[in-house]
Parts: structure tokens; sequence; C-alpha cells
């Protein structure tokens, strides 16, 4: 395989800007952001597990309308935000409330009878936000990681309407809110924002908070689609002009919500598991909509959910057009406004991450399901049985150890190699082979890849009927460690026990 790697950079030579700096960063293989040349490999999308029904928007002030859910982890706990809705009605009328779920593991989700409100005739209920329109229409809670950020505002949230503009509200337990101030912190414009679930966060990478709202933007075709801007802020409170998103090389199509927020594993890289919102693309006939007992209004459409990310900036990178997540089986799953994700992407055992979906929209039968990836797993670099290779462009890393998140086949293999960017061969480690979320790569004849830290190099990886999800360089003991949810940091290798009888999960 050496032969490859000077005709690889024929191809290409040394690019004319600067070497990407990674640092200590992990790096997905969810866009070309890294990626100088493809070899019989290819960045393919992976599919989430269906993992079955968390929660059942049964009780009477829930209901077939509820939606625009939330997902925070929050150490030891984790907290679920929706609006109820148990008929359709306009947006932002009075009916809406917005309650809430809890869970200790992410997969068994309980509602806290919490007296706060009067819903539907009782306070023995779950919502935390009612009898206030429009902002339980699509109230968006995130806990704020800012450094110092005052302790009665660890969480925050967005909520309005068009009619509105979108109001900051704070809190310190996530349960009782309170607003940050009566005037909206991003006046009403027009009649084409802030009508779907408005989401807000503190990058750490960009130093500010960042919002990503739904427009409307007309496109070169003469149609207008539901899209997506974004804008930032140093206090949350005052707000920079807002900037529509590009999707360079993509076509246009309907988003109806973004739920762009930072990866919690690289929080430089912002994954958005967006609905897909296909108008008056029906599937089910009048009396298939009648079986099902969706409400006549919320049939005729269909929607579902794509990838994309961003680093920042006003550009999405859509590498992965095709579906992320399907309909899939039943008519239940083909009407209008169903199978919208929820927002955020959370942890939820050793070597598993989930993101939960609103299902059965406009039905009796509304419930919130999960699904599941491995940690890193949106996407890989993957070769088949014949093998493929891929080389970086030019790149500077920090840190004397390298770890992979990796899976192969027993006849397969990953081989890493450290190349000068004009070729030169520097380090190249042993066959990797296996799967684990964390391997550190080890490198023949004892090289030691600390002393090309802080140098531009190029990566070249080897795969033979593997799949290569992520990778970061850190100092020696650092590279390999495993957070797990309400525990910390663990060595990768090591065996950790939960609470529960024997019960162990073994880290790789």
């Amino acid at each position: 395989m050496a032969l490859l790697i000077p005709a690889l950079l024929t191809a290409f030579h040394v690019a004319a800007q600067g070497p990407v700096e990674i640092g200590s960063r992990r790096e997905l293989f969810v866009d070309r952001h890294l990626i100088g040349e493809l070899t019989n490999a290819e960045l393919r999308l992976e599919k989430p597990l269906d993992r079955g029904v968390v929660l059942r928007l049964d009780q009477p002030w829930e209901g077939a309308f509820s939606g625009y859910f939330t997902v925070i982890h929050d150490g030891p706990r984790y907290r679920m935000y929706y609006r109820c809705l148990p008929r359709a009605g306009s947006d932002g009328a009075a009916p809406e409330s917005t309650c809430y779920a809890e869970s200790a593991d992410g997969i068994r989700w309980t509602k806290p009878e919490l007296n706060l409100y009067d819903v539907h005739g009782t306070r023995r209920n779950n919502a935390i936000l009612a009898a206030n329109p429009p902002f339980s229409h699509n109230f968006a809670p995130f806990l704020d990681t800012r450094p110092g950020v005052p302790a009665g505002e660890r969480y925050k949230a967005l909520g309005g309407t068009v009619r509105s503009g979108l109001v900051a509200f704070v809190s310190a337990d996530g349960i009782r809110w309170r607003k940050l101030r009566e005037e909206p912190v991003l006046p009403a414009a027009d009649r084409t924002r802030y009508d779907s679930q408005n989401v807000a966060f503190w990058s750490q990478s960009e130093q500010r908070y960042v919002c990503y709202f739904r427009v409307f933007k007309q496109h070169a075709d003469g149609k207008r689609y539901r899209w997506v801007a974004r804008t930032t802020s140093r206090d949350f409170l005052s707000w920079e002009p807002e900037t529509a998103m590009e999707f360079p090389g993509a076509p246009p199509e309907h988003l109806y919500t973004n739920q762009t927020s930072p990866y919690f594993r690289a929080p430089h890289l912002y994954v958005s598991i967006a609905a897909r919102f296909l108008p008056g693309r029906q599937v089910l006939s009048e009396e298939e909509a009648r079986a099902i007992h969706v409400d006549p209004g919320y049939f005729k459409d269909c929607s579902d959910a794509v990838l994309f990310t961003t680093r920042g900036g006003n550009v999405y990178d859509r590498t992965f057009l095709e579906s992320y997540l399907r309909p899939g089986l039943g008519i239940n799953n083909w009407v209008s406004r169903t199978n919208y994700p929820a927002w955020n992407v959370v942890q939820t055992g050793p070597e598993e991450m989930s993101f939960y979906v609103n299902r059965d929209y406009g039905q009796p039968t509304a419930h919130v399901a999960r699904y599941s990836m491995r940690l890193d797993g949106f996407a890989s670099l993957h070769a088949g049985y014949a093998g493929g290779a891929m080389t970086t462009k030019p790149l500077v890393f920090r840190g004397g150890e390298m770890a992979i998140n990796f899976s192969t086949s027993a006849a397969g293999s990953i081989v890493v190699r450290i190349l000068e960017p004009g070729g030169a061969l520097l380090a190249e480690s042993a066959e990797t082979i296996g799967d684990a979320i964390s391997r550190v790569v080890r490198w023949k004849d004892g090289a030691a890849v600390a002393k090309l830290a802080g140098r531009p190099v190029r990566l070249h990886f080897v795969l033979k009927d593997a799949d290569l999800y992520s990778f970061r360089f850190a100092e020696p003991g650092a590279a390999a460690m495993v957070s797990l949810p309400g525990t910390g940091p663990v060595r990768a290798g090591a065996e950790l026990r939960e609470p529960g009888p024997k019960q162990l999960y073994p880290i790789q």
C-alpha cells in the first residue's frame, strides 16, 4: 500500500491554504472538512436503531398535537420539555402548555406531578409553563455552559411566535421559570420567523450564544422554502443581525426544524438532525387516514429526518442528502408533521448515544420514540473487503497519543500513517483490528508521535472491511478516556460497575 501514497498526493499536492489546526479535538467523519483524497473508500451515513416508545402522550393535557421536544442531559438527570396540546389550534393559543418529563438514564422516563399550574382542570400534572401564551408554543430550554453564568440563570430558554418575537426565560432548576425581561430579545420583524422550534446555546468554540431559527427564503427556482437563519449574542440580550444559512451544493428543501446543537464529544462541531418537510406529498388515502384516526388536516404531507453539520458561521454541510431517519413501516408514520426529531443528542450508555423522535403526530397514539447510535456514529469512513484509503488535508495536531473509534470485521483492519505534507512517511501504526469506542493506536518501531505534534502533517488511513468513526490526538492517557453518563471520564479498557446487580459495562 505504500506505493499508493505518492499517487494519492499527486492528485492534489499541498493545499495553497495553511494546514487545518485540529489541536486535540475529536474529529468525526460527518463531512469532508479534513479529507484530501479518497481511494476506494467513502463517507457512509449510519442508520440509527429504533429502541421503541419511551413516552406516551396520553394525558388529557398532552395529546395528539404535542410537539417541539427538547432533551437535556445534566449530570445524573435527563430532562425532556415539550408543548402539550390536545387539539389543533392557532400558534400560541391559550390551551398550549409546556410539559416536563425526566429520567435517570435517558431510557426510562417519568412525568413528575409538579402541581405548578392548573391545566385541563387539574394541578396534578407535569406542566412547567402554562396560561402564558404564546410562549408554550415552542418553548426551547438549554443548559447554559458559559463560565460564570449566575446560578439563577443556569437554564435558559426562548419562546414566542411571529407576533410576539422571541422572549428569553431563565431558571435555576429547569422547573421554575421567569422572564429575563418583558421585551423580546429577538423582536418580531415580519410574519415569516420564529413559528417553529428556535434553538439557542452557548458556543464554547465561538465564545458567544448562537440561535438558529426558522425563516422562509425565496430561491432561484421561484419557490419559497422553510429555511434556517442564525444570529449570535455575547449576553443573550442583544443579538446581531440575522444571517441566512447556506447549503453549498445541496438542493433546496423545506426544513421545518433544524435542531442544531454542539456535539457533546466534539463541541466545535454542531450537529443537526433536522425535520425535512414535504408539503403536499400525500401518502395516505382518505380511508387510511380514517382508519388511524388522524386529524383530517394532518395527513396530506409527509416528513423524515436528515443530517447536516456546521462548524460555525452561516454555512451548513450536507455531505449526505439521503434520509437519516426514514418514516418506516406503518401508515401512521406517513402523516403530516410526524417524525420530527427532538433537539439534542445525549449519551445513554458507555458506548451509546440517543436522539428522540415525535411519532404519530395528530393521532390518538402520539408518542416519543428513542433511536440509538454508537458514540460518534453518525457516519463513518468506510472501505470494503478489497480495501481503500483516505489521506487528509495538511493538519496540525497536539498531543502524543492517538485514539480511534472504529469497527472492523475479523478479516479487516485499519492502518494509520503520518506523512510529511509532500508524502514522505514519518510514522506507521501496527494493524488495528476489532471494535472499540476508543483504542489507542500503537506505532511500529516505537515511533514517538509527540515529536510530530505542532508541525504540518497528513494522516493516511488504510482500511479493509472497516469503518472509522472518529479520531483524536491528546496527551498520553487522555485520548482514550471515555465519558460515561453521571460518572465522568474512564480510561478505555477499564470496567465500570453501575448501580444494579452485576451490571458491568466493559469499555474498550
